[in-house]
């Protein structure tokens, strides 16, 4: 193969810049001619210029490592070959021969090569790439040397690289020397390229580069793609440079190769035909009787077959040599868009040229890739894959590659990334309909569990897959007859039955409708057959099991509710915003029929199942989902009065919750004044409340008489008590006056306590709603003030009934009044007059000392204590400790919004943090979400409020266990954490908590020495331990702030009257946090570290160690994203800021403070400048100026010591530890990617 350094006879001749076409530059009129020097030209890190080059260990393959010219490998690995002309039949110039094609024009003058016209057409795609190729065709065929060096260096500034290649290089440097001296010119700062640059000028160049590369094979495929030259030395330039360690050449250089070869294999796929058209017709031209053959034919097709062939093997050779020079080394580049690109081109070969590429050799690279660590190589592979197995007639190439790799494959189903493992589940679907018998029982096992993914892309794929494999076999091994006989009741109840086998006896999940939600896109057809689920439930020799009809009716509404609001159950993630006009129309049709299909079977199906409450309670769900409209417009009257009845003894019957709330919220939906049946419904309403309130009013006055009551009796005053609690949440029984009774009844559990616990409750619950619904009349205006206060004197006896409750024996009654006391202060707060609702003032209240100090009791009494040893396994226990959980979360959410709200005093607020740490696990978002909103309302009062929680936390342990070796106890080293976990809460914002830290170290250095020891011991003081807290703070100091700290704390040690022999313990661990030796974080101003400067011209680079593990935490839980954590080296000995808050202080040491000096106003505006807070990715630094050589663009052995930030396109190839050179073959390239089932 030719390399760029031409013959000798090249010597003799030259090229003009001005022999560029004219209509190339009329083209470029108007467009953007350059690329300015910040934007396009790049200086490359060091991290950026590490490629993988590994050699592969074939012998036939390219070495980067043997230290020599690609040309010299290229002359050993592609054999030389003669120039081939053009095909007859092509209407072309005639393109001279190899050994003549250097013979230039004597009168042609050496210069520099062309403009940069090429890149800026291709940039600005102004005019179309077919007349641009031929314009660059014609200024080559004016002068070759000229117009191939501006092919060249259209792919150098197509890099970003400012640099070109000149005659006289082109004639004297071989590949590599000029390669190198590109390399010493790629100085820019910006870290972009074309590829990478962002802005709408860079948006579409790499779809324009690409189309350039193809339309350049496609227009040169009869004439200068068997010229030998310019291929050649292009494939040449191309291989030398993506072998580079400047990441923008490797990137770039591997992009055009390999949309190269995928040209060039198209061109190869075009001559496969001609050869097979050719000696089709040759064949049957030698087949006639020797008086019809014609010998000039035969001659004539001999000569064309032997020219097509020496084409092929031409396109051949050059596919080999991109492939072996470029392809083998990049497809594991570290650099994970190289990889992504190999593998999709590697993908569309096989499927374009299948009869060569389509084999094991090729297709193991899919295979080891499908290991890879990005998310976007791998699903590169899997869409490569995907277009292999969709075509039947390739499988059969595929069954070792696939038994090879099957196992991964059914692996990646459970991948971290979402999309990776949708496209999994999707090829997996392909294998399932083109490959029989591949997949095993255990392999589709499992893929099944994934149906229940939060992901709905990801279960809807893996329903699909479920559909293909259990569902669709035996549904068309019944529908043999056509289209009419899928559509039978049998043939329908056939998929509802294998439906109901698969979620009962498979076990996965308790909830079908996530089943129905994954099955909706394939089988959405089958799941709107309400006809045939309606006759499965109504049927009475149905012979289903009493779980199967549960699951029928599960099926049933989430079908409804699928239809009807067209989006997934709570919990499951879809990502789309809103539906399509196309799918709106089709939601509302479906609402329309399921709607006149079971308003008339509804009254039915209640009837069948009302003595059921798991089966009553979804089916009266399903008024949410109609049309209500349907039963005016079409006269469906009867069938309200019907349903009426049977939600009548639906509720007499049942006192059950989940019942109740749905029969009150189905009657609320059809209590609609706009509904011309609201009178019937209203009515119907009225006799149910009227016998429920007169059965209440009868069982009371028995109550209240009787000394005993029976179980019976005690039963159906509870159900009474439950059921008018239920209606009265959805609808407004003021006029039925159920407030009196009720407080009376209370009134008379508190003051006697012989009111049972099941009757309590529901009381408690009708008194509030009764509260909340006379509030609801007196919101408008015109309330007058007696109502105002009636309705306050109510709310002050109500919270007094629930005060008295909270120190009740049963545990149920004191948490239902916490949750009702919480609200309703909520609701009766301050911000009730919000909003122009002044008028409602004298309804305002806030609870007196006495009921905070019971609030915060029963905070400590019920939420804070020590979690029990769960049971593992799926116990009644195991399930009964998770419902706890969640019931204390909402009495601990409940507390916080309290205080929140203003309605208790914010410093309650300390014995809700003092457990932050202890109760992280349960509690842990909930603490989390409380402090941040507290630091919202007051930053100052919220780090009092943490360090008085270190204070109550400190005096409990040193109460208990008293102060000796108070320091060593595991509940100190529990304090620390919690110490710890408060500092990083504070966040990266270092100069805007500085006076916040600041005083928290102040009071803290009080607390800690405000008690002596006692006079003519020689102890420390009884808090002094307290110091050792304090030190967990001293990473969000300043510099300056440290020193003052130090001196404060000495001026106070000084007033203790024994001075220790030897340095406290506490106070030596104190003052080492604040030691100027200490490493802290000296953040920027903005809160993030400044990045390290790079050696430059052999300076040695000075850095300190990385920040502390509590630093990075800090990034991590206030969910900024995580940056290295690096000290700066630009600035040094920072003076104190202005503003720094004085404080009082006692003696002498006020005068440590407010002497604190401000900073001039040229170094403090330097301080605060841009400059320094640097990003991690700004290779060139601040100063940096053009200084940068070639040891900031290639790698050096003594540069792997120096400490690497990690790069914004979010490689994962390197050790965290260790920089790993291009050649090391340690790389960690087949890290597995997959997750646990437990995950979904």
């Amino acid at each position: 193969m030719s390399t760029l350094r031409p013959a000798a006879s090249w010597l003799r001749s030259s090229s003009s810049p001005g022999s560029l076409s004219s209509p190339l530059q009329r083209a470029m009129r108007g467009g953007p001619r350059s690329l300015s020097t910040s934007s396009l030209y790049v200086s490359v890190p060091r991290d950026d210029r590490d490629s993988d080059q590994t050699s592969e260990g074939d012998s036939d393959s390219l070495s980067a490592d043997e230290g020599s010219d690609f040309e010299d490998s290229s002359r050993r690995n592609v054999k030389k070959r003669a120039a081939k002309r053009p095909l007859k039949t092509t209407p072309v110039a005639k393109h001279p021969k190899k050994g003549s094609r250097m013979v230039r024009g004597h009168s042609q003058k050496e210069s520099e090569p062309p403009a940069s016209d090429l890149f800026d057409a291709v940039k600005g795609a102004k005019s179309d790439m077919q007349s641009l190729v031929d314009e660059w065709l014609e200024s080559y065929k004016q002068n070759q040397d000229s117009g191939f060096l501006e092919l060249i260096n259209f792919f150098i500034r197509s890099c970003g690289c400012k640099g070109t290649v000149t005659l006289e290089m082109f004639k004297k440097l071989s590949n590599s020397e000029i390669i190198r001296h590109l390399t010493e010119q790629f100085n820019e700062d910006s870290g972009d390229y074309p590829l990478t640059a962002p802005g709408p000028s860079w948006k579409k160049f790499q779809g324009s580069f690409c189309e350039f590369v193809k339309t350049l094979v496609y227009q040169c495929q009869y004439s200068l793609l068997y010229d030998g030259f310019p291929m050649d030395n292009l494939i040449s330039l191309l291989t030398g440079l993506s072998d580079s360690q400047v990441r923008a050449f490797r990137h770039t250089s591997t992009l055009a190769a390999m949309k190269l070869m995928t040209s060039l294999v198209r061109v190869a796929l075009q001559l496969s035909l001609h050869k097979d058209n050719n000696q089709r017709q040759y064949e049957a031209e030698r087949n006639k009787v020797p008086g019809q053959r014609a010998p000039e034919r035969l001659e004539s097709l001999l000569e064309k077959r032997k020219e097509l062939q020496e084409h092929q093997e031409e396109i051949e050779g050059m596919m080999n040599a991109l492939f072996r020079g470029v392809f083998v080394h990049r497809y594991r580049d570290v650099l994970p868009e190289i990889r992504a690109i190999c593998i999709e081109e590697l993908g569309s070969w096989m499927q374009s040229y299948s009869s060569s590429f389509l084999t094991d050799s090729y297709l193991k690279y899919i295979g080891w890739t499908l290991h890879d660590k990005h998310r976007e190589v791998r699903l590169k592979c899997l869409k490569a894959l995907k277009g292999l197995y969709s075509n039947r007639d390739l499988t059969a190439r595929l069954e070792l590659f696939t038994s090879r790799f099957k196992d991964r494959m059914v692996s990646m189903v459970m991948d971290r990334e979402y999309d990776v493992a949708v496209e999994a589940v999707r090829l997996l679907i392909l294998i399932l309909k083109n490959m029989e018998g591949v997949l095993t029982d255990a392999d589709c096992e499992s893929i099944y569990p994934v149906v229940y993914a939060s992901n709905r892309a990801l279960a809807s794929a893996a329903g699909e897959f479920l559909y293909w494999k259990l569902f669709y076999p035996e549904y068309e091994a019944r529908t043999v007859g056509g289209r009419e006989r899928r559509r039978s009741p049998h043939t329908q109840r056939t998929f509802f039955h294998l439906l109901l086998s698969f979620f009962v006896e498979s076990e996965l999940h308790d909830h079908a409708a996530y089943l129905v939600d994954s099955l909706w896109d394939c089988a959405g057809s089958q799941l709107k057959d309400w006809e045939s689920l309606t006759s499965l439930l109504l049927e009475k020799d149905q012979n289903l099991g009493d779980v199967q009809e549960s699951t029928l009716i599960e099926i049933l509404v989430s079908s409804v509710r699928q239809a009807s609001e067209g989006h997934p159950p709570v919990g499951r993630v879809t990502g789309r915003k809103g539906l399509t006009p196309k799918e709106r129309k089709i939601q509302a049709d479906d609402k329309v029929k399921l709607t006149e299909h079971l308003i008339p079977l509804l009254p039915q199906l209640l009837a069948k199942f009302s003595a059921d409450a798991e089966k009553v309670a979804p089916l009266l769900q399903l008024l949410n989902y109609f049309d209500l409209n349907i039963y005016c417009t079409r006269r469906l009257e009867k069938h309200l009065e019907l349903f009426l009845q049977q939600l009548q003894e639906v509720v007499v019957k049942h006192a059950d919750p989940a019942v109740l709330e749905a029969g009150a919220h189905a009657l609320y939906l059809l209590c609609n004044p706009e509904f011309t049946f609201f009178g019937r419904v209203d009515f119907a309403r009225s006799q149910l409340v009227d016998l429920l309130a007169d059965r209440f009013q009868q069982e009371l006055e028995e109550l209240l008489q009787s000394s005993f009551l029976d179980e019976d009796e005690v039963y159906s005053l509870a159900a009474t008590l439950k059921r008018l609690s239920a209606f009265y949440n959805a609808h407004d029984l003021t006029q039925w006056e159920l407030y009196e009774p009720c407080y009376r009844l209370l009134r008379k559990a508190v003051d006697t306590g012989a009111v049972p616990r099941q009757v309590i409750l529901p009381a408690l619950t009708l008194v509030y709603f009764s509260i909340l619904w006379t509030l609801t009349h007196l919101s408008g205006s015109g309330a007058s003030q007696k109502q105002l206060l009636s309705l306050k004197g109510r709310m002050v006896a109500f919270c007094e009934l629930c005060q008295s409750c909270l120190s009740d024996v049963d545990p149920e009654i004191q948490e239902q009044a916490f949750v009702l006391l919480s609200d309703i202060l909520i609701i009766f707060s301050p911000q009730m007059i919000v909003g122009g609702r002044d008028f409602l003032r004298p309804l305002v209240f806030l609870p007196d000392a006495t009921l905070q100090s019971e609030l915060a009791s029963f905070l400590m009494d019920h939420i804070f204590i020590q979690p029990g040893e769960m049971v593992k396994g799926h116990s009644q226990e195991d399930h009964l400790q998770i419902e706890q959980l969640h019931q204390r979360r909402r009495l601990l959410a409940g507390f916080c919004k309290l205080l929140l709200f203003g309605v208790l005093e914010m410093d309650a607020a300390s014995d809700v943090f003092k457990h932050y740490n202890k109760f992280y696990n349960d509690y842990g978002d909930i603490i989390k979400e409380t402090l941040t909103r507290a630091r919202q309302i007051d930053r100052s009062h919220c780090s009092r409020i943490l360090l008085l929680s270190l204070k109550q936390l400190y005096t409990e342990l040193l109460q208990e266990h008293g102060p000796q070796g108070l320091n060593e106890l595991p509940a100190f080293i529990e304090m620390r954490d919690l110490a710890r976990r408060f500092a990083l809460s504070f966040g990266p914002q270092q100069l805007q908590n500085r006076d916040l830290v600041v005083m928290l170290h102040k009071e803290g250095i009080k607390f800690s020495l405000s008690e002596l020891p006692p006079a003519g011991s020689s102890g420390q003081p009884p808090n002094l331990a307290f110091l050792e807290l304090l030190s967990e703070f001293s990473p969000r100091l300043f510099h300056q702030d440290k020193q003052l700290l130090l001196s404060y704390l000495e001026k106070c040690l000084q007033r203790v009257p024994q001075a220790p022999s030897h340095p406290w313990s506490s106070v030596t661990t104190y003052c080492h946090s604040l030691s100027p030796v200490e490493n802290t974080i000296e953040a920027s101003p903005q809160g993030y570290p400044h990045s390290k400067k790079r050696r430059i011209e052999g300076k040695v680079l000075q850095h300190r160690e990385d920040s502390s593990s509590s630093q990075e935490e800090s990034l991590q839980l206030n969910s900024v994203p995580p940056t290295p954590t690096l000290t700066s080296t630009a600035v040094k000995n920072r003076q104190p800021l202005e503003g720094l808050e004085e404080m009082e202080e006692e003696g002498s040491s006020e005068s440590e403070f407010t002497q604190s000096q401000l900073l001039p106003g040229t170094q403090r505006s330097r301080f605060l400048s841009p400059q320094h807070s640097q990003t991690p990715f700004n290779p060139s630094g601040p100063g940096l100026g053009n200084q940068l050589t070639r040891l900031s663009l290639v790698e050096e052995d003594e540069d792997k010591e120096e400490l690497e930030t990690q790069n914004e396109s979010g490689e994962e190839w390197q050790d965290p530890d260790k920089h790993s050179s291009p050649s090391e073959p340690g790389l960690d390239l087949l890290d597995s990617t997959e997750l646990n089932v437990e995950d979904f």
